[in-house]
C-alpha cells in the first residue's frame, strides 16, 4: 500500500474489537487505551473451540501411554488433552515431561497436575524457543496435542531434527457464530489468526471493508488478510511496538492527532 493511500486511510479512530475473548484484569494494556485515549474496546472471540469427543479420538489409534514427553502449544491443548485422559480413563505417570511453548502455558499445567513433581521445560513465545530443549531430550517419545487447524512449526523442528513426534487432533477450531455483530461498526478490527479472518469472511460473505482498518499480529495473519483482498493497516510485532496494545498505541497518536 503507497503512503499517499495509508494517509487518505488514517481516520479518527473511536472504536476498536479485540478478536478474542476479554482477558478481564489482566488486560490492563487494552484497559489503558480505553482509560487514555478515551476509546470504545470489546472483546468478541471469532473462533470457536471445540474438543474432540474420546470416541473419534479413539479412532486416530494413538496410545497416549506409548509417549514419554508432551508438547503444549496453548491452554487449549492443555484443557482438551487432561479432558480426554480423564474420558478414556487415562491416568498420566508421574514421569511425563512436558515440554510448553511459555511459561504460562507451563504454569497452566498446575491446574491439573502438581507442577513441582513433574519435569517441565517452558519457552518464551515460539516453538524455537523448544528447540535446545527438544534436542537435550531426543530421544523421548513426543505427543502433540494439537488442533485440526494448526501452526507447522513444532512438527518441522522435529521433522529437521529427527525426532519423533505423534500429532494428536483433540479439538477442532471453526469459525464462531457472530450473526449479532450485523449491525455493529468498529473503527479497528484486531485479528490474531488466520482462523479469525476466515470467521470473518464465513460470517459475513459479503463484508466490505471501506473505512474499517484491520490490524494483524503475526506474518501469517498479515498474510491472511492480504490473500482475501482486504487491506492490511496496522501490523505488529514492530521493532518499536511489540504487540498489538503498542502498534495500535502508534497508530492511534497518529489518526488522532494526539
Amino acid at each position: 500500500m503507497t503512503d499517499n493511500k495509508k494517509d487518505s486511510r488514517l481516520k479518527k479512530v473511536d472504536s476498536i474489537l479485540i478478536t478474542l475473548d476479554n482477558p478481564g484484569e489482566k488486560s490492563l494494556t487494552y484497559n489503558d487505551l480505553t482509560d487514555f485515549y478515551n476509546l470504545k474496546v470489546d472483546f468478541r472471540n471469532f473462533i470457536d473451540v471445540v474438543k474432540v469427543d474420546h470416541r473419534e479420538f479413539r479412532k486416530q489409534k494413538i496410545d497416549i501411554l506409548a509417549h514419554t514427553a508432551i508438547v503444549f502449544t496453548s491452554r487449549h491443548a492443555v484443557d482438551h488433552f487432561f479432558k480426554i485422559c480423564e474420558e478414556m480413563r487415562v491416568e498420566i505417570p508421574i514421569d511425563m515431561k512436558y515440554f510448553c511453548i511459555t511459561e504460562q502455558t507451563a504454569n497452566y499445567l498446575q491446574k491439573y497436575i502438581t507442577i513441582r513433581k513433574r519435569k517441565i521445560f517452558s519457552g518464551n513465545k515460539t516453538a524455537a524457543d523448544l528447540e535446545p530443549f527438544f534436542l537435550k531430550h531426543k530421544n523421548e517419545k513426543y505427543l502433540f496435542p494439537c488442533s485440526n487447524i494448526r501452526n507447522d512449526s513444532v512438527p518441522n523442528i522435529m521433522k529437521k531434527n529427527g525426532i519423533s513426534l505423534t500429532e494428536a487432533i483433540m479439538y477442532e477450531t471453526g469459525p464462531a457464530d457472530l450473526s449479532d455483530l450485523t449491525e455493529v461498526f468498529y473503527d479497528i478490527i484486531c485479528f490474531f489468526s488466520p482462523s479469525g479472518v476466515n470467521s470473518l469472511v464465513h460470517n459475513f460473505p459479503e463484508w466490505k471493508q471501506n473505512n474499517t482498518r484491520l490490524a494483524a499480529f503475526g506474518p501469517t495473519t498479515a498474510k491472511a488478510i492480504k490473500d482475501l483482498g482486504f487491506i492490511l493497516d496496522i501490523e505488529a510485532p514492530l521493532p518499536n511496538a511489540p504487540s498489538m496494545v503498542g502498534a495500535l498505541e502508534l497508530y492511534i497518536k497518529k489518526a488522532n492527532n494526539l
